[in-house]
């Protein structure tokens, strides 16, 4: 059986928790031990009192929360402060995204011979992504209230811009506002529902016609459709109140896709939402921005581009991650990762570093190295990976 430890969250205002009580009960009725440091789910409203009753040992800082544990659990990327709480050999489990974070946690993975499984990149034979789903569905639904916040007439920000009071559903004798969403993945399909609920004139672009098909059918063609080629994008962005960058590749940067020649055809006030942020964006102007100070001004369009938006709804969110990841951490405790992989292949694309050594090639390739252990000689013969 093993030991979990389940920090809380430091980066400001981030009050996700690595794990709901149900998901520490899932684990404690398995046998293992949950150790969860004081007041890790306060922002979420899971009390220290709940977590107890569910069988997590409570205890009093993170540095005995990490070196209690064999599996840390968390939800946003280590911070340089805890890469010194690390304990060598230890599997941590959480977003990474590896090929866009600083290189010290790269070398602290690789000098404390962690193993790193990134939530973002578990991946079904199917291509489902269970954990990053579930996280973008509440992001796409999160979409309209940003935009309607952004182009408030109340909202100042640098430069001199302010929202220049849109209302996203239009009233009789006035037009909706224009909504584009580039990427047309699980995001971008929750963001246009949450935009054509809102009452927004919908464009949605992507270079995969199976998912602008599946958009096309589920609103009967009220939702134009467009593939994503340059020529079509400069065309869109023009006309755009708010332009939403639902972009993602597996273990890589997301690609930029629009450029700073085409932010500047937008409207002066339009709204970018680069939802692609926590893989480097795909909008050439965007740069990260936290929940403290969320937007700013370039070439005249306001940019949102908040890599952990989903913390703000911390409640839903950990309970819609724990739901997803809780099969993979049972696993993981009780038959250990090589037997987990045994289980479940599909769980070896989300393995980036294997006891300090990187183990993807995806991920390996994008910080411009090789990969040095191949996980793939542990499946059984004829596994699906």
């Amino acid at each position: 059986m093993s030991e979990f430890g389940v920090p809380r969250e430091v980066r400001d205002l981030e009050m996700r928790v690595g794990l709901t009580p149900g998901g520490v009960l899932a684990l404690v009725q398995a046998g293992h031990t949950v150790y969860l440091e004081s007041n890790a789910g306060q922002g979420a409203g899971f009390s220290d009192e709940a977590f107890r009753k569910a069988g997590a040992q409570i205890v009093y800082s993170a540095a005995e929360a990490y070196g209690r544990a064999e599996i840390v659990v968390k939800v946003a990327r280590p911070t340089a402060e805890e890469h010194k709480l690390f304990r060598p050999g230890q599997t941590i489990v959480s977003f990474l995204h590896l090929p866009v974070a600083s290189r010290d946690l790269l070398q602290a993975l690789e000098e404390k011979h962690i193993t790193a499984i990134a939530y973002e990149m578990l991946e079904k034979p199917d291509g489902r992504r269970p954990v990053l789903i579930t996280a973008s569905e509440v992001a796409g639904w999160l979409a309209p209230t940003v935009a309607a916040q952004m182009l408030r007439s109340d909202q100042f920000f640098a430069a001199g811009r302010h929202g220049i009071g849109v209302l996203l559903s239009g009233l009789p004798g006035v037009p909706a506002a224009t909504v584009v969403i580039v990427g047309a993945g699980v995001l971008g399909q929750s963001a246009t529902r949450a935009f054509v609920g809102a009452g927004a004139e919908v464009i949605v672009l992507d270079r995969r016609h199976v998912h602008l098909r599946q958009i096309y059918e589920e609103f009967g063609g009220r939702v134009t459709t467009m593939f994503s080629s340059e020529y079509n994008l400069k065309r869109a962005v023009q006309f755009a109140d708010v332009l939403v960058g639902a972009v993602s590749v597996p273990g890589e940067r997301a690609p930029v896709l629009v450029t700073r020649e085409m932010v500047r055809s937008m409207r002066p006030g339009a709204v970018i939402i680069d939802f692609s942020i926590d893989q480097g964006g795909c909008v050439e102007t965007s740069r990260p921005t936290t929940l403290r100070d969320a937007a700013y001004v370039a070439e005249d369009v306001i940019h949102y581009c908040v890599p952990n938006l989903t913390a703000v709804t911390a409640r839903t969110t950990s309970h819609a991650i724990t739901n997803a990841a809780i099969p993979y951490l049972l696993a993981i405790g009780g038959l250990g990762l090589i037997g987990a992989i045994h289980e479940d292949p599909s769980l070896i694309k989300g393995v980036n570093v294997y006891q300090g050594k990187l183990a993807h090639a995806g991920v390996a390739a994008a910080l411009g190295r090789e990969a040095v252990v191949n996980l793939t000689a542990n499946l059984p013969e004829g596994a699906n990976q």
